[in-house]
């Protein structure tokens, strides 16, 4: 295990600390602000016209995971509809990033494949595009499920994500080839045991690199989600001597992190999107980005011992 593998599990096995969650939560939600664009769905929508500006689209995330009852993911899917139907308001581009988790896939996968339809068929309605996010690896399986579901009913305005530490990643892509699957390509942020992620970073990246390129090689509108410098500058060197137009890909970066390369890629003519999410529900999310980088831990330390 290298040293970055080993400081995300650490930072994520602290953070499920019920002390370390009740000071998080009290005393850093300060700097928590910097990644997440509020409690409200006014406050992200707000963030949304900041980043148009500069010309940034948006990728808008209700936070929220794991419902525990049929009603509790019933006031999300209520909820992800308002947010659809607010956005849909707006004269930009629609994207909207949802868990299946939050709308019961733990109970049921009927119940998450139905709620998601009603999602969906809102979501064409205001030309919205829908992506599944993709969670830890026990989910993966019915995740994908679910999509193929949806897939099938003819809904074109949904896609996945596909994690580069999963060792099960590539062989994922290659069944959603068929299905001309809008993926969305990320290194992976959850805990996993090497038996079925892979531990070393440098296998993660090339790893990231290599379903990015098999994804555009075979014709899929591929979301290249990373914020690592290297990886940015590859896949633009790589895509200009294929010959693969920027129709047929873009950056997505997370809200907060890197925005002077948001905006350096946007004025290239690159298309970019923010991901931003809102909530009250922001630890788990918020957990995760402290664990991706040390420098994060250093600022939530500080913000901490300042109150």
């Amino acid at each position: 295990m290298d040293f970055n593998q080993g400081y995300r599990s650490l930072v994520l096995a602290l953070a499920q600390n019920p002390r370390i969650q009740n000071l998080v939560l009290t005393r850093g939600r300060r700097f928590a602000r910097r990644f997440i664009a509020g409690d409200t769905l006014e406050e992200a929508l707000r963030v949304v016209e900041k980043l148009e500006q500069d010309g940034i689209h948006a990728i808008l995330d209700l936070l929220g995971e794991m419902v525990r009852s049929e009603a509790e993911a019933q006031k999300f899917q209520g909820e992800i509809i308002r947010l659809v139907q607010a956005f849909g308001a707006l004269p930009y581009p629609r994207y909207v990033a949802l868990k299946l988790t939050q709308l019961g896939l733990d109970l049921s996968e009927d119940l998450a494949y139905s709620l998601m339809q009603q999602i969906l068929t809102e979501a064409q309605k205001v030309d919205c595009f829908v992506r599944i996010d993709m969670e830890d690896s026990p989910r993966v399986e019915a995740t994908l499920r679910v999509y193929r579901r949806l897939h099938q009913a003819g809904f074109g305005n949904v896609g996945v994500v596909l994690q580069s530490y999963l060792k099960r990643s590539e062989q994922d892509l290659q069944n959603l080839i068929p299905l001309k699957t809008p993926v969305r390509i990320v290194k992976g942020a959850y805990k996993e045991p090497p038996e079925v992620a892979f531990q070393d970073k440098r296998m993660v990246d090339a790893q990231y690199v290599l379903l990015c390129k098999k994804a555009l090689e075979n014709g899929l509108y591929t979301a290249i989600a990373s914020h690592d410098p290297q990886i940015i500058q590859e896949m633009k060197r790589w895509t200009a001597q294929m010959g693969i137009g920027r129709d047929r890909f873009e950056f997505q970066l997370l809200y907060g992190v890197r925005r002077d390369e948001q905006k350096k890629l946007a004025a290239e003519g690159y298309t970019v999107r923010a991901y931003v999410p809102y909530g009250t529900d922001w630890y788990p999310y918020f957990s995760r980005r402290i664990a991706e980088r040390p420098e994060n831990l250093l600022f939530v330390a500080r913000s901490l011992i300042q109150g």
